[in-house]
Formats: C-alpha cells, structure tokens, sequence
C-alpha cells in the first residue's frame, strides 16, 4: 500500500515517524506493508528530524496526489485551498483519503464526500475533532442504531487552558493568553481559537454526525471567550460552577419535527457536571443518547502525536478496506433536518446589571424579565449605593426572549448598564 502525505509540520512530521518507526508492527494489522511513497512540502531543503531519503519530499502536491500508484493520502496541510482540490484530485484518481483538516470538512464536507462515494473510496477524518480522542468512529458507527439527542463538548485545547488558568488563578484574560502563547498552548496569531472559530467547525462536524444532517460551519452560532472577564469567573465560583468554552450540538423535537442546534460559546456549568473537571489544554465530549444514556470521551486534544495517533488509526482502517476491495460508511445526511438560529435555542442565563441602589429597582427588572416571558429562578444583589449590582439566573427561555430583556433592561433609567450575560448549561 503507497501513501503519499501532504504536509510535515508539527502532525505530519509525526505521521511520517510513526510509519517508519513502526512499519513492521503496522504491516501486521493491515494485512500489506505501508509504504511512504511521497511528501509534499512547501520548503523540501527545511531541516527536518526525520530519518528519510531527501527524494521522498516533493513541492509539487498535484502531481503527488494525480500518481496511479498512490493508494491512500493523508492529508495534514490545512486550510480550504489547496486542501480541497488535492483531496477531490487524489479520490478521483483512486486514492482513499485521511484527512484532519476540519475547517475544510465543516465548510465543504459535502463535496468531498459526494467525491468520496463517486470513487467508491474512504473519506476518513478521525483527527479532525478533538485530537486523539476517538469521537468520530463512535458516533458514525457504535451510535448508529440509537437516537442522539445531544452532543456537549470542550473541543479547544488553547480556550480550555486559558479559562482554566483565570479560574485557578484569579487572572485576567490577557494575561493568561500571553502565558499560552509563551507555553506553545495559543498560536501567534490565536483569533482561530480565542474566537471559537476552530470549536465551530469540529461542532458542525459533530452535530453533522450525531444527527444525520448537513450542518456547515455556517450554521454554528459562534462566540469566542475574549469577553470573559475575571468578573465572571468570580460569579460562576460563588454559583457553584466554572465557565468553559461549550460546543453544544442538540436535537430539538417539537411539534413541527425534530431539527438542529449547533452553538460555541462560554458557559457555566455546575462543578458536578463530568465537562467541568476537565483541565489545562485537554478536550472532552459529553455524549446524551436515548438508548446508551450518557457517554464521556476524554483526552489530549491536539498536538503533533496524540493527532497523529488519529490519523494512523484511519490510515490502518482505510488500507484494511483497500484490501478486501470495500469501502466504509460514508455522509449520513438522510435525516435532513432543519437547523435553528440562535434565537430559537433555549437555556439558562447567568445576567449582571448594574443598577441604581433606589426603591423600585428590583421590581423594575422583574418588569423587563415578565415582558417577555422569561422567567427569574434567583435573584442576588451585591453592593449599595453607585456600585449596586443585581445578579439573576434564569429558567431555561429562548435566546431571542433573553436578548429582547437585556435591550429593555439598558432603556431603563434605574440601570446602567448589564454588564455581563451568560449562558448556564447542565444545571437541573
């Protein structure tokens, strides 16, 4: 079995390792030996800690990928081009395909898989989520005869560390990000991360597989944790909880059918919720299904070997299928359904105002709440005078409800402004 590889950073330097490094034992559980055949990179003369022959690295990818005699490619680039053209290019050649480029699969996982099946080969992308965790096979394979109904995850190693450090520490948010980047936990440039845009793509993919329904990352409502202040990682601790960064994907059924919701955003969640002992740069998946109950993946979320770990075990998985001439599930998308704006998703709020210490406030705020029907489950005040705050946690309402108050609440002349809204997830 040839496989060419594009890319050899960080993941794909790894890969190439462990396919030469464990090429007996890899053999042995394929049935055929493994053979690099190839390496586009963008710099071949790069000095590398790798063991190969300099002939193995190439620049021209497309005519890698276009090669007869490649069996399977294993795709690590990144990046919507040339990633995309290189993998339809490869499948339509007779190539299965590894892949862990989310971004990709989130913004046009439809192509590739429609390419995938006109070639009769594997599209695999174990690697794309959460690293070495195996969430994929799971979903698409141990969950297929059950009904998912909800899919709740800390997908970004660098927004958990951060968090986690302003919770442990009592930091400000741009004083533990600068702690990240000097650990290697947040890149240069973080705003994939900081900004939720790397946990909205592993969340489209996430609510793709668990609800039989095409979801790009398009549809994922997306907030990223810049807003997080110290502020209200004080409050989430006197309620009992700690904010993380959530990839919530749910299925919603009502009386019009069941449709989808795919969300990122901060969130309180109860200090007894499995999500919330999950520290440092560690990812996790909280799995709700009808017949299995309540399933929990833990681990590494990235970095060059666990991710690498991912992509070997498609690449033995995908040669297996080459051998025996089969190819293995591909996109589920029957079910088709509908997926909700943020405004038609409902849940809890953890709301601070800050407010006028004068009679009549409280009833004021109640006021705003009942217009819209949003119901209050507790209410707080902290400090008199000029430095009055009130902090409300709701019942469970829509998010378009929630937003319409917070806009009543900031007309009001007793109010100086709300400082802070929040989310509140898996409190009973």
């Amino acid at each position: 079995m040839r496989v060419a590889l594009l890319g050899c950073g960080v993941v794909g330097s790894e890969v190439a390792r462990l396919l030469t490094r464990d090429a007996s034992e890899l053999a042995r559980r394929v049935g055929a030996p493994l053979e690099l055949a190839g390496i586009a990179v963008r710099r071949p003369g790069r000095e590398r800690d790798l063991d190969l022959p300099a002939e193995l690295f190439t620049t021209d990818a497309h005519a890698l990928v276009a090669r007869e005699d490649i069996d399977l490619v294993i795709e690590v680039i990144g990046g919507i081009e040339p990633a995309r053209e290189l993998i339809v290019t490869a499948l339509e050649n007779g190539a299965s395909v590894v892949t862990a480029n989310k971004a990709l699969l989130a913004e046009d996982g439809g192509e590739l898989f429609a390419a995938a099946a006109k070639a009769e080969r594997d599209l695999a992308f174990e690697a794309a989520v959460a690293g070495a965790i195996p969430i994929v096979r799971p979903l698409v394979e141990s969950l297929a005869g059950d009904t998912v109904h909800r899919v709740l995850g800390i997908v970004n190693g660098t927004t958990n560390f951060i968090l986690d450090a302003m919770t442990t520490h009592g930091s400000g948010f741009e004083e533990v990000l600068e702690e990240a980047q000097r650990l290697g936990y947040a890149e240069a440039d973080p705003t994939a991360d900081i900004e939720g845009f790397d946990a909205a793509s592993k969340a489209a993919i996430l609510a793709s597989l668990a609800f039989h329904s095409r979801v790009t990352i398009g549809d994922v409502h997306r907030e990223g944790i810049v807003e997080v202040t110290a502020a209200d990682v004080r409050s989430a601790a006197e309620m009992g909880c700690v904010v993380k960064l959530l990839a919530i994907c749910e299925r919603i059924d009502g009386p019009d059918g069941a449709a989808v919701s795919a969300r990122v955003h901060p969130a309180m969640i109860p200090l007894d919720h499995p999500l919330a002992s999950v520290r440092g740069a560690f990812n996790a998946v909280f799995v709700e299904s009808e017949s299995a109950g309540q399933l929990m993946f833990y681990g590494p979320g990235a970095g060059g070997a666990p991710t690498a770990s991912a992509v070997l075990g498609d690449v033995v998985s995908v040669a297996r299928n080459r051998l025996k001439g089969v190819w293995g599930p591909g996109e589920s998308t029957h079910a088709q359904l509908e997926v909700l704006e943020i405004g038609r998703a409902t849940t809890r709020y953890h709301v601070q105002i800050d407010v006028d210490d004068r009679a009549g406030v409280l009833a004021a705020v109640a006021a705003a709440f009942a217009e819209y029907d949003v119901s209050i489950k507790t209410v707080r005040q902290e400090g008199h005078g000029s430095d009055a705050q009130l902090v409300i946690v709701t019942h469970e309402a829509a998010d378009a409800d929630l937003a319409a108050v917070v806009a009543g609440l900031r007309d009001l002349d007793m109010v100086r402004d709300v400082s802070s809204v929040m989310r509140v997830e898996g409190m009973l």
